[in-house]
């Protein structure tokens, strides 16, 4: 009997093996991975002849603006964007109107990316100082997990005070899910903001020194020695500094269950390329000196960082474009340009294995957020989630010419090897050859592999 889906004559990547071959799916699921003569018949056969077929590549932060600040972005355009860059399922965060942080927002994000999404999405539930008791529920509902901002960001959500953060941890613990810190200590970064700005700073350089490592290292600390008493799971999102990636070690080392994510633009911009870029380069945390870039691609290199994430953060072009750097919102999009920067710059220019980039860039996050092998994997029975990958084809980045709403991105201009020409959820093909071809959405919410009671 015909399967739905093969997809044969590429060379199939995981994070342990290579080899030709392809990938059978049927109703959704992968059914069989092998050479081409071990797959069965399908009703669709695509040839992906020159090409890697990966595993569906993930994006585990994104602010797709959906619902409330959706002339930013919607659930629509920012899926669209996904699929052009190969990516199969994002992480999407609370800071939206109204922010995530009851399980009936939940519910009501997960009917809005039935109805408008084409890749799949994990929401992660806001924890703020009156909602801890909705934690439960959240999960319940179907959270992935939870997000705590530490220090000032996008929508000004004040972070819990330290007795309700425990709490919160606690609750979460039972849960059994992950909990991510937007970690910058915000006493620290609001009073350097007040120094600069008295001093008549308003220079791109100005946002960085407001913002030091130390922000980062210090709330780190605190959170994860709050971990190690209540038991409960953490994540640090978009690493930006050795600092904090040393903290990191520190606590993993004391046992602490603590996973973190970095971007290319830590890794391989620079606070000099502020001087040129200001306020498009302007992002919380800041991309601070080269050198907390060449430890953070050592850290990728070697374990240390987890995995690769972008935080996708769409704005409007006058939100962006002030040249006082305090005016300027921080921000830039990525989701569509991620995978084929991150592949240029560490695969083709660095020499990554292909095997690793596929570990960071879809294994690692899936298995951190608990919905692996659902997503990130090649398995037998995971979702036939299948990026499909030139590694030979050229680019160059137009931001004109992406699909998100907001088009304000560092990468504008920048030209490399290798690019995602095929995306497909659930064997569903979403991009075939660089063309959309999606016939509509139909998205799912990821739910996590941990069962609430």
């Amino acid at each position: 009997m015909a399967v739905d889906l093969v997809v044969r004559n590429g060379v199939v990547v995981t994070p342990t093996n290579t080899f030709q071959g392809g990938v059978a799916v049927d109703d959704g699921i992968i059914v069989a991975v092998g050479t081409d003569s071990v797959l069965p018949d399908a009703g669709k056969v695509l040839d992906a002849k020159g090409s890697y077929i990966f595993p569906g590549l993930m994006d585990p932060h994104v602010h797709f603006r959906d619902p409330g600040l959706t002339y930013k972005e919607d659930f629509t355009s920012g899926s669209t964007a996904a699929v052009f860059g190969g990516v199969t399922s994002v992480l999407d965060m609370p800071n939206v109107k109204p922010i995530t942080a009851d399980p009936e927002q939940i519910l009501a994000r997960e009917k809005a990316i039935q109805e408008r999404a084409y890749v799949d999405i994990m929401l992660v539930g806001v924890v703020v100082q009156d909602n801890p008791d909705q934690i439960i529920p959240m999960a319940k509902a179907g959270a992935i997990g939870f997000k705590i901002f530490l220090g000032a960001t996008i929508g000004n959500i004040p972070a819990p005070d330290d007795g309700v953060l425990v709490d919160a941890l606690g609750y979460v613990a039972e849960t059994g899910l992950r909990i991510g810190f937007h970690a910058e200590n915000d006493q620290i970064l609001q009073h350097r903001t007040r120094q600069l700005i008295a001093a008549g700073r308003t220079d791109p350089r100005a946002f960085v020194e407001s913002r030091p490592a130390i922000c980062e290292a210090e709330s780190i600390q605190r959170m994860a020695l709050f971990a190690k008493y209540t038991g409960a799971k953490i994540h640090i999102y978009h690493l930006s500094s050795e600092d904090g990636m040393n903290m990191i070690d520190e606590h993993k080392k004391k046992g602490v269950n603590i996973t973190t994510e970095t971007g290319p633009h830590y890794m391989f911009l620079s606070e000099e390329d502020m001087d040129e870029m200001g306020p498009v380069l302007r992002m919380n945390p800041p991309v601070r000196s080269k050198a907390h870039g060449a430890a953070l691609w050592q850290g990728i290199n070697d374990g240390r960082v987890d995995f690769i994430a972008d935080d996708h953060s769409p704005h409007a072009e006058e939100e962006k474009m002030n040249p006082d750097i305090w005016k300027a919102i921080s921000g830039f999009v990525g989701v569509e340009t991620l995978m084929q920067v991150m592949y240029s710059e560490a695969v083709v220019n660095r020499g990554m294995s292909v095997n690793h980039f596929v570990k960071i860039c879809s294994e690692n996050g899936a298995r951190a957020w608990d919905c692996y092998p659902q997503k990130g994997s090649l398995e037998v029975g995971s979702d036939g989630d299948l990026t499909i990958f030139d590694p030979n084809q050229t680019w160059a980045i137009d931001r004109h010419q992406l699909h998100s709403k907001g088009k304000v991105t560092p990468w504008h201009a920048a030209t490399g090897q290798g690019i995602p020409v095929g995306t497909i959820v659930r064997g569903d093909v979403k991009m075939w050859d660089r063309k959309f071809v999606a016939e509509k959405p139909g998205a799912r919410l990821i739910r996590p592999n941990i069962k609430q009671a």
